[in-house]
């Protein structure tokens, strides 16, 4: 079954035009991007959107076997090529014959088992371990990594010429964080997908507070962290105590941690626009820069008030200030309890 690829993003649009102009071609791919962001799914559309989509579909992970195994599980092997081989087995390259397999986390492979991979992209021939005859195999062969192929290849554990064998076509997957506005149509489209899988009980969706709060949430773990928290959200049903657990943790890159308005206030700087409407001619840097310094410093103390229950000298251990100049911003910055 076609798995969608959910998003309105430029970055996905392109990604999906993309996959229209590479899928007929079988020319050798890799696929790029954090953990999570989705990239057997870009695999496994380029695969239903293909001639070969009445073939097989294969998924070998090259982190999760060690060297030997994952020789073994590539190629196959005859009955006695070691011990244990108590009969014959036929390798993912012999079962993907005229289909694609999917070689996630190729960065982890190693240079013996690089070497021999080349040799079959070459040649479309291997051999299974214990045997001297060549099998000929007709694979599309679509790889994926979350590491930079280019550092891996200077470090010298990734071998050149199999990133050129395989670096035919790139498509790389922005982090959610780079692409919020696609948060709110994978929240909606998810929903839909777990409503019948939780005994199609009625549950209440995060109201658009919350979801813009969601928004703002740096996503570590991109969509399948999103997918793990709509999941535990529909089992729990307390969205406001799941998005404040977010809140926590809500780290930005340089590892700040903002409440989500001081982050809105960053992002959007909408408040440009409260006296000055579309009048550019009053604007000054220096006098934007004090505003906005002013509403984040506010809106964090009163977050971190707010969390400690106004306690005074934890906030102070929290934000790392004196007492005297938290109270000073307190009554500065007109902050209420």
């Amino acid at each position: 079954m076609e798995i969608p690829l959910i998003g309105k993003s430029k970055d996905i649009e392109k990604i999906r035009e993309l996959i229209k102009h590479v899928s007929g071609s079988s020319l050798n791919v890799v696929i790029t991007g954090e953990s999570g962001v989705g990239k057997e799914v870009v695999a496994q559309n380029l695969y239903y959107k293909s001639k070969r989509n009445n073939k097989p579909f294969i998924k070998i992970n090259c982190a999760a076997l060690p060297e030997g195994l994952l020789e073994s599980e590539l190629f196959g092997y005859e009955q006695g090529a070691f011990t244990g081989a108590h009969r014959k087995k036929r390798g993912k390259f012999e079962l993907a014959n005229k289909g694609v397999l999917f070689l996630d986390e190729i960065c982890d492979m190693s240079l013996v088992l690089q070497a021999k991979l080349l040799h079959v992209l070459q040649s479309g021939e291997f051999s299974r371990l214990g045997s001297e005859i060549d099998i000929k195999s007709d694979v599309w062969v679509i790889a994926a990594t979350n590491q930079d192929l280019e550092q891996s290849v200077k470090q010298g554990i990734f071998r050149e010429d199999l990133y050129y064998r395989l670096n035919i076509i790139r498509i790389t997957i922005p982090p959610l964080r780079k692409r919020p506005e696609d948060i709110s149509v994978l929240i909606n489209y998810y929903l839909k997908q777990y409503a019948s899988r939780f005994d199609n009980k009625k549950f209440a969706k995060p109201n658009l507070d919350l979801l813009k709060k969601l928004n703002y949430y740096h996503w570590p773990g991109n969509v399948r962290e999103l997918q793990n928290f709509l999941k535990k959200g529909m089992v729990i049903g307390n969205w406001e105590e799941l998005v404040d657990e977010l809140a926590s943790c809500n780290k930005t890159e340089d590892n700040s941690i903002l409440p989500y308005s001081a982050r809105n206030i960053v992002e959007n700087l909408s408040f440009l626009e409260e006296k000055n409407g579309a009048d550019l001619s009053s604007f000054s840097l220096k006098k934007i820069k004090k505003k906005a310094l002013e509403k984040i410093e506010r809106e964090v103390i009163s977050y971190v008030l707010g969390k400690t229950g106004w306690n005074r000298s934890k906030a102070t251990k929290i934000l790392k200030i004196s007492y005297k100049t938290l109270l000073t911003k307190i009554s500065d910055l007109d902050i209420k309890k």
